[in-house]
């Protein structure tokens, strides 16, 4: 085998209270990447605005990571074909790393178990978010609800309720190169102990929500009262986009990963054109387009 595919989609971080633990995978875009063998070193093809040099680019930073880790000696030619949204936390930095991650197992025949997989496509993050974050990659490599538990990284994977559907409202404007970085910095670093409890209570019920395939128990328990509205202020016409969105049906709504997209959670049988058309009218009312996208979450990476 000389050369393999592989697709990764989209996903939503955090989903209100589950900070940096919680991932859920999103039907909704793909990065494409192709990994072929070449005599040696890393080379990166790409048609997007995205950096080359394999110790800069998420995609680089994974292939450099896996040739070390299991001394393969073959030089590695990389194709990335962006279609996730970069820098609006909808995890396209862990898209790519998450396709380059299955593809190079795949390429090199390696059989490595979901954890491990994990933990090699985690090292792409530190191209786009300083530092290593596992709640994207997670989902995008495993699909589903993801539960993130590090020292030592153990991923637990529960898949959705089959009734679960999501609205995401992607807002039209620049986001910073190092955006991550920005919406991280804003994160309280203290917070009070009755915060903290309430944030614990409405986590450990959305796992419950999804253990019993509950779509209504999840999309009630998307609260958020410590990093949201830490961050609701980069957001142009935030609290109009959820308030619209709740006031239509949603049953809950935050912001994606580190935003600037918002994520409402509904059902199959909500009036999803209804929620689509509230939050564009939210952005609308803060001078903002954007683009709305209705979707399910996706059963993770794979080579096609």
């Amino acid at each position: 085998m000389n050369s393999v595919i592989a697709r990764a989609p989209s996903s939503t971080a955090n989903l209100g209270p589950g900070f940096d633990v919680f991932g859920l995978a999103l039907d909704a875009f793909y990065d494409t990447v192709t990994l072929t063998r070449q005599k040696q070193g890393i080379t990166i093809l790409t048609d997007d605005k995205i950096p080359v040099s394999p110790s800069k680019n998420t995609a680089g930073l994974v292939v450099q990571y896996m040739k070390k880790k299991f001394k393969i000696k073959s030089g590695v030619q990389i194709r990335i074909k962006k279609g996730i949204p970069a820098g609006f936390g909808m995890g396209s930095s862990a898209a790519s790393a998450a396709a380059t991650a299955i593809a190079f197992d795949k390429l090199f025949g390696l059989k490595l178990d979901g954890n491990t997989l994990v933990e090699c496509a985690g090292v792409g993050e530190r191209a786009s978010a300083g530092s290593i974050h596992y709640d994207n990659v997670s989902a995008s490599v495993l699909g589903g609800f993801v539960v993130v538990r590090t020292k030592p990284l153990n991923v637990l994977k529960i898949s959705p309720p089959s009734d679960l559907r999501l609205v995401v409202a992607v807002p039209q404007i620049a986001v910073p190169a190092k955006k991550t970085e920005v919406s991280r910095s804003v994160v309280p670093k203290q917070i009070s102990l009755s915060d903290s409890v309430v944030n614990l209570s409405n986590a450990a019920t959305i796992v419950a929500g999804f253990v019993q395939k509950d779509s209504t128990l999840i999309g009630n328990s998307i609260k958020d009262i410590i990093v949201e509205p830490a961050r609701a202020h980069l957001i142009p016409g935030f609290f109009a986009v959820k308030k619209n969105a709740l006031k239509a049906g949603a049953l809950g709504v935050t912001i994606s990963g580190a935003g600037p997209s918002v994520i409402s959670f509904a059902t199959k049988k909500s009036k999803l054109d209804k929620i689509a058309n509230a939050m564009r009218k939210g952005f609308a009312s803060a001078k903002t387009d954007c683009i709305v996208v209705v979707c399910k979450p996706s059963d993770g990476a794979k080579t096609i």
